[in-house]
């Protein structure tokens, strides 16, 4: 049979409540009904103040008894508490009742509820108060009244007692300190104010309960031990700034500080009976200590890293601490300068004026600047910028004053360069106008010999095919005259007054830089002394030539025959400037031009060059004269005497070379030309050797192509005349459709510059790619770009310049058609290589490491698409033994790379296609272990610090530092 305990309860003769921690009632018994007159539905989830309202003594009992229970847990007693009941009709009926009051815990431990059984003893209180109270009524009164008047007393005595406790509880609760009382040996805490559970935790169950089981995470930090200390001691103990670890109400670690006292309480017997635990909390106060701690230190460590130097004063000025910056500026040490001491390094001159100053500033509390000298270790003097601002307290007083010294020599000494600049002003500004007036100058002359050059250019084009034309009709018809017949004397007189034409047409291509050249590389010394003899015979007994060529003479790329003609056309021009009586000396020897010179010379690059110097002791000419000496038709010799184009063809040809021309003449003085050609690491090689046999004809079969109807109808009657058969096209276009069909021919003879879709160039390439080792001949009065690009005539080209007559005709088509099959000179027509620029001058470079088989086999793509540069390049790395290939676009070293691998990769920024930097992405992506160096003309490629193996090779540069960024030196 189980127990039912709610019907036990509710047949219980005695009155039975439970209420919860907000007085409200959760449950009553039948006998609590029937006492106090109120039904179940009349007090559930109503609070006990509002359904049985109280005053005074009985309100402050009752609710003291309630307070007890749910604090501490234990069960209370009121023997008599007198507590007023309204009855039915709402009157108000003084009622005494005896209770007791236990607690119920919840599943956390903590009190929850509260059971109170409680007795009506109204009957029994009024029967012992009833009558005069006396020893005889007491008497008669018997055991039960006595009982009831005791305990009348211990409750009223109780009352007093809860009312000094809640006194007190208020006071302790109040108060700035936190407070706890423990007591017996482990510690039982009896009571914990209001402060005391804001550090522990609001939350936290102490009363009743162990310090050890109340504060756990304590335990491990040595305050059990020390209120065992005290316990056992009966010495209080004092502690200040401790530190613990305490758990929130969230269950969080948190860190305190506390100044506190651990003191005993003894009992009558003077043994320990409990321990007051009473002190402050600090931690704010140790965190703002510690905050102000470390900002010193990151002060002092700032002031101690800082350029300037930092110093601090006291309110009154007196200096307290200076930075170690001082210290090693002046030569002092630790203890010196403070105070009044940091005088004695300022400057006596300066000392004067500085502390009125100072003290000006202390006295008003403001910002304190001023400049002076402070002697340096070493004896000398330097200038200062000296600030100092006040630091203040809350309350607005001076608590410290923080200084600087910021050195400011190199502002004083700029400020007296600019007043010294400013004073003399006026007068740079007129030399710097008067410098680019000069430069204005060049650079409109030199867009000036640009324009006619171009004009030059085509005009000679034109005039070349009627040449052409005209020397194949003469040539043909004085095959059908007879030596003797009296037109053909006027023919030859025809043929030469061409053949001045032709001279004249080449002088124009040559100023205007469109000459096809072929330069190779020339020891210009060897050349000189080979045309000496020459020479001194164009300037006849009466100029004394002399030569002077200096030791390790560079070689340099040039085309030979132009340069012999522009040599001697500059000696025939001095030897009429001394009318033939004089000293004439020429000069050869190696040079170098800085960035900075190029910049004044206009359209010249840095680098390394022969310089060839052409000086003589004539007239010399006047700054006008010089300003148009390289103009064509300009000419100071008499009318008859002279074309005007002898300079212009030496200007345009050095020019197209990439070199530079400078004239030094004054009237009376002489003049002096230099010649300025870029330097060459090709080994010197001889000049290609032409037929000079007999002419042959032959019977093979010449495709002609050539849109001049006049120039195509007389090249193939001279073509036919030497016993070709011929095939011919108007343009490129209809060249193709010859080339693509069936009909079979021997040799392609074109023109460059034709109309239509296609061009010569692609017309010839198509023909070799569908019959290889076809031989292309090109016959050209200019060539634009199709087959010479920067001044050269393209690898494997194969030109005759027009006019051109019989006899060269008939000499270059046997030399192409008697050739071996596959030879060079019968192989297609490659793309273009262009001619070097010149070698920069030199800069520092990254060293590269070679590879460990030797540098002969190193392995190098260039990739630039300056050709003049490219070719250079590849020049000085193949003379020092390395495999080079070369690009000019960022897809073609991509492709090469793809074709076969590197070693080093060395690339221009700026390419056509894309960046330099994106190509070398691309390149290590796909060779991981390639080197790359990049060649510009700044010190630094953004991106390249992410490319493991990358160095920057800055612009200009010589042979030494390529060679060096590669790992070849």
């Amino acid at each position: 049979m189980t127990l039912d305990i709610s019907t036990a309860f509710e047949s219980a003769a005695t009155a039975y409540m439970l209420i919860d921690r907000d007085l409200r009632y959760v449950w009553v018994n039948r006998a609590y009904c029937e006492v106090t007159g109120r039904s179940p539905e009349q007090l559930l989830g109503r609070s006990v103040p509002e359904v049985f309202p109280a005053q005074g003594e009985a309100e402050a009992m009752l609710h003291a008894s309630f307070e007890r229970v749910f604090r501490s847990g234990r069960t209370d007693h009121l023997p008599l508490i007198p507590y007023p009941i309204a009855d039915a009709e709402g009157q108000a009926e003084h009622r005494y009742w005896s209770a007791t009051h236990t607690p119920i815990p919840g599943d956390d431990g903590r009190v929850q509820y509260l059971l109170q059984n409680t007795h009506d003893v109204t009957d029994l209180y009024m029967r012992a108060h009833r009558g005069e109270p006396g020893e005889k009524q007491l008497a008669e009164r018997g055991k039960e009244g006595e009982m009831l008047l005791r305990a009348e007393s211990v409750a009223q005595q109780n009352l007093e007692l809860g009312m000094a406790t809640r006194f007190f509880e208020t006071v302790f609760d109040q108060a700035p300190s936190f407070i706890a009382i423990v007591s017996e040996p482990d510690h039982v805490f009896r009571l914990a104010n209001r402060a005391y559970m804001q550090i522990v935790g609001v939350d936290r169950q102490l009363i009743g309960r162990p310090a050890r089981e109340a504060l756990p995470e304590v335990v491990e930090q040595g305050f059990m031990e020390l209120l065992d200390q005290v316990w056992h001691s009966g010495e209080p103990l004092t502690m200040h700034g401790v530190q613990a670890y305490l758990e929130d109400d969230e269950g969080q670690r948190k860190e305190v500080f506390a100044d506190f006292v651990y003191q005993p309480l003894f009992g009558p017997n003077g043994r320990t009976i409990g321990i007051l635990i009473q002190g402050h909390d600090v931690t704010a106060q140790h965190r703002a200590v510690t905050e102000l701690r470390n900002a010193e230190e990151r002060f002092r460590t700032l002031a101690q890293n800082m350029p300037a130097h930092v110093w601090t004063a006291r309110p009154d000025g007196m200096l307290d601490w200076v930075s170690d910056p001082i210290h090693a500026y002046a030569g002092t040490s630790d203890g010196q300068l403070l105070g009044e001491d940091w005088g004695r390094i300022v400057h006596p001159d300066d000392l004067a004026q500085v502390v009125p100053v100072w003290e000006s500033s202390i006295a008003r509390g403001e910002t304190y600047e001023t400049e002076f000298r402070l002697r340096r270790a070493d004896g000398s003097w330097r200038w200062f910028l000296v600030r100092a601002v006040p630091v203040r307290d809350p309350e607005g007083r001076i608590a410290q004053w923080i200084g600087t010294n910021t050195d400011i020599e190199d502002r004083k000494a700029t400020e007296a360069t600019l007043a010294e600049l400013n004073a003399t002003l006026e007068e740079r500004v007129e030399n710097r106008n008067r410098a680019l007036e000069e430069v204005n100058a060049t650079l409109r002359q030199s867009q000036k010999m640009e324009a006619i050059g171009n004009l030059a250019g085509g005009v000679a084009h034109d005039f070349n095919n009627l040449l052409q034309a005209i020397t194949g009709s003469l040539q043909l018809a004085q095959r059908e005259l007879g030596p003797d017949a009296p037109a053909a004397r006027r023919i030859g007189q025809a043929m030469g007054a061409v053949e001045r034409g032709a001279t004249l047409a080449a002088q124009l291509l040559a100023f205007g830089r469109r000459q096809p050249l072929e330069p190779r590389a020339v020891d210009l010394g060897r050349m000189l002394d080979e045309l000496t003899p020459i020479l001194r015979s164009a300037v006849g007994e009466g100029v004394r030539v002399e030569t002077r060529v200096a030791p390790g003479l560079w070689n340099t790329l040039v085309d030979a025959a132009n340069l012999e003609n522009a040599l001697l056309n500059l000696v025939v021009n001095a030897r009429d400037a001394m009318q033939g009586q004089g000293r004439l000396t020429i000069e050869l020897g190696n040079t170098e031009i800085d960035a900075g010179t190029a910049r004044a010379m206009t359209d010249v690059v840095p680098g390394e060059y022969v310089r060839l110097s052409v000086k003589d002791d004539g007239s010399g000419m006047e700054p006008e004269v010089i300003e148009k000496i390289f103009e064509p038709f300009f000419t100071t010799k008499p009318e008859g005497k002279g074309t005007g184009l002898g300079m212009a063809m030496v200007y345009g040809f050095v020019k197209q070379s990439g070199g530079h021309v400078t004239i030094d003449s004054a009237p009376g003085c002489g003049t002096t030309v230099r010649v300025y050609l870029p330097r060459s690491l090709r080994t010197a090689a001889p000049a290609p050797q032409r037929s000079a046999g007999p002419v042959l004809g032959g019977r093979e079969t010449v495709l002609l192509v050539e849109d001049d109807f006049d120039v195509r109808q007389v090249a193939a009657e001279m073509l036919e005349d030497l016993g070709y058969a011929v095939i011919t096209a108007e343009d490129a276009d209809a060249g193709l459709g010859v080339i693509e069909s069936d009909r079979g021919f021997d040799l392609l003879l074109t023109d460059v510059v034709m109309p239509g879709r296609l061009t010569s160039r692609e017309m010839a390439e198509r023909a070799q790619a569908l019959r290889p080792g076809l031989p292309v001949l090109f016959a050209s009065g200019y060539s634009r770009d199709a087959i010479v690009h920067d001044g050269r005539l393209d690898e494997g080209i194969q030109l005759l310049p027009k006019p051109y007559r019989r006899e060269t005709l008939a000499r270059r088509l046997r030399e192409l058609l008697d050739r071996p099959a596959g030879s060079e000179s019968a192989a297609a027509p490659s793309k273009a290589t262009p001619r070097p620029a010149p070698t920069p001058a030199v800069a520092p470079a990254p060293v590269m490491p070679a590879r460990t088989e030797g540098i002969g086999g190193l392995r190098v793509v260039v990739c630039e698409d300056d050709t003049f540069i490219r070719l250079d390049l590849v020049e000085m790395l193949m003379a020092a033994g390395a495999e080079v290939r070369e690009a000019a676009t960022g897809a073609q070293a991509l492709a090469l790379l793809e074709a076969a691998p590197a070693d080093r990769l060395l690339i221009d920024v700026g390419l056509p296609d894309r960046s330099g930097l994106e190509v070398a992405r691309d390149a290590v992506a796909r060779q991981p272990d390639l080197s790359v160096i990049f060649a510009t003309g700044r010190d630094t490629v953004p991106g390249a610090e992410n490319l493991p193996q990358a160095r920057v090779l800055t612009k200009p540069f010589g042979q030494e530092a390529l060679l060096r960024a590669v790992g070849l030196a």
